[in-house]
């Protein structure tokens, strides 16, 4: 690995996801080609036969279907060796009853480095990433987490739906959507960009605006 591929990098929101052929337990992977027209979660953890780590990896597994109906794919990543991969997978299935269902990325550096996933005092250990990666290859969302805290698959499920009724339909969604306090699960307007727009919006959404720059609607 060269000085520039060791570079513990952090991308943006917007960003094209890094082009990266990958050791999975599925096999070789290309990223983010192989996931051309569906959505990607990729998540790190910080070690295989870790107690969070299993606990999440179990979570995913078994609402894996729920990804499925979202046209959404799942790979995990660690820089544990791929037999380490598959022997954690094996005592997950043997003592909790729930099959891996997805590939997991046994990572030198390489993956981890190019998505800044490395802090300085944790050594080979991945902080807790989650990127969601959209169907054009686009970085849309980036969560991390410290080690001693697991993700919630729930809000990783819930920001996937958002983002794909928002690019749907064009709004923005409130937050804790669909289960906001102030909209419950209405959607916002984008508030106008011009006078003219911003004058009409009242009088268009006359019982759906608290302002002409803070308006919502029913889903369709």
């Amino acid at each position: 690995m060269n000085e520039k591929e060791n570079e513990n990098k952090f991308p943006l929101i917007g960003d094209k996801f890094p082009e990266i052929e990958v050791q999975t337990t599925f096999g070789t992977k290309s990223l983010p080609n192989d996931y051309k027209d569906k959505w990607l979660v990729l998540f790190s953890h910080p070690g295989d036969f870790t107690p969070v780590c299993t606990t999440e990896f179990y979570s995913f597994a078994k609402r894996k279907k729920e990804f499925d109906e979202i046209n959404t794919e799942l790979i995990g990543l660690s820089m544990d060796q791929v037999f380490s991969h598959i022997k954690w997978a094996e005592w997950i299935e043997d003592n909790l009853d729930q099959e891996i269902n997805f590939p997991i990325i046994a990572d030198h550096g390489k993956v981890a480095n190019k998505l800044g996933m490395l802090h300085p005092n944790t050594g080979t250990n991945t902080v807790r990433a989650v990127f969601i990666i959209d169907p054009r290859g686009i970085i849309r969302l980036i969560m991390y987490y410290p080690q001693e805290i697991g993700r919630s698959v729930d809000e990783i499920i819930r920001s996937l739906k958002a983002l794909q009724y928002s690019d749907k339909h064009k709004v923005a969604m409130p937050e804790n959507w669909p289960n906001n306090l102030l909209f419950k699960n209405k959607v916002i307007i984008p508030p106008a960009k011009d006078v003219e727009t911003a004058k009409k919006r009242k009088e268009e959404y006359k019982d759906s605006c608290y302002d002409w720059w803070l308006c919502y609607k029913n889903m369709e």
